[in-house]
């Protein structure tokens, strides 16, 4: 009787934190802030990078949507995933026009690579930091030149 009580406590708990474990939502990394802000600015520095109005992208403003999509793909390798889609970022502001929008995709670009460049101590996080980098300077770049051919 009493193995008959311990085994149905046994199932009766596994029932209770199974489902539990099954269904809990995956929490991001609280261990590197730094790179959470970046993945949040260079989504919002893409959004800007979209035509509002379906017109279509230059060469130079897609060459820097695909380099903020390697710079975030980079981040979420170290496990660093807040797991939020690309399209989840502050609103872009409509006022601005196509020029002003350049330029605020390129302070926030700006902005993840000052949080990306932090010193780390966290060998697998250490091993991200260049070719986040590399990518997000290539999107700077990048969007030099779009904003050049505007002006």
């Amino acid at each position: 009787m009493k193995s008959l009580n311990k085994l149905m406590f046994a199932v009766f708990a596994l029932l209770l934190f199974v489902p539990a474990f099954l269904f809990a939502k995956a929490q991001p990394s609280r261990e590197h802030p730094a790179y959470l802000h970046a993945l949040t600015d260079l989504r919002h520095a893409r959004a800007h990078l979209q035509r509002a109005d379906g017109g279509e992208l230059r060469e130079q403003e897609k060459k820097a949507i695909h380099e903020i999509d390697e710079a975030i793909n980079e981040i979420k390798k170290a496990a660093i995933d807040d797991g939020k889609d690309l399209n989840d970022h502050p609103p872009v502001d409509v006022g601005l026009d196509w020029r002003g929008r350049l330029h605020r995709a390129l302070e926030l670009v700006n902005k993840a690579h000052n949080d990306v460049a932090r010193e780390e101590d966290n060998a697998a996080a250490q091993g991200l930091q260049p070719h986040a980098l590399e990518h997000i300077d290539k999107a700077h770049k990048h969007i030099e030149e779009a904003i050049h051919l505007v002006q």
